[in-house]
């Protein structure tokens, strides 16, 4: 569960995003993977299960083909971005460099 200390100011976030290349502020932290294939798609969805049991953060995940669409937001912290969204941000992002996936944060959805 996430508490007071754990949200993140505006500046924060902004300061969090500047190491965080693959993501934007939009609702949380969104970004887009595109992988080469489907296989490598799920080859991440797999990694980002793991990696959501190992920090007992789980994101918004949408799948469409070699796309992995994701949203990273603290819903027990009321919505807000919290520090556990920026770890687990960062290692997905690690996840996605090992499978050559490439960042694509601008084709979230805006709606």
């Amino acid at each position: 569960m996430a508490d007071q200390a754990d949200h993140l100011t505006q500046a924060a976030v902004d300061a969090a995003l500047r190491d965080l290349p693959d993501w934007k502020l939009h609702g949380g932290l969104v970004t887009v993977y595109k992988t080469s294939t489907a296989a490598k798609a799920l080859a991440l969805i797999a990694a980002i299960g793991r990696i959501a049991e190992e920090q007992n953060h789980h994101p918004d995940l949408d799948w469409r083909y070699n796309r992995v669409y994701l949203r990273y937001v603290s819903h027990d912290a009321g919505g807000q971005v919290t520090r556990r969204d920026v770890a687990a941000a960062a290692s997905v992002s690690a996840a996605a460099a090992a499978v050559e996936a490439v960042a694509e944060p601008g084709r979230y959805p805006a709606a």
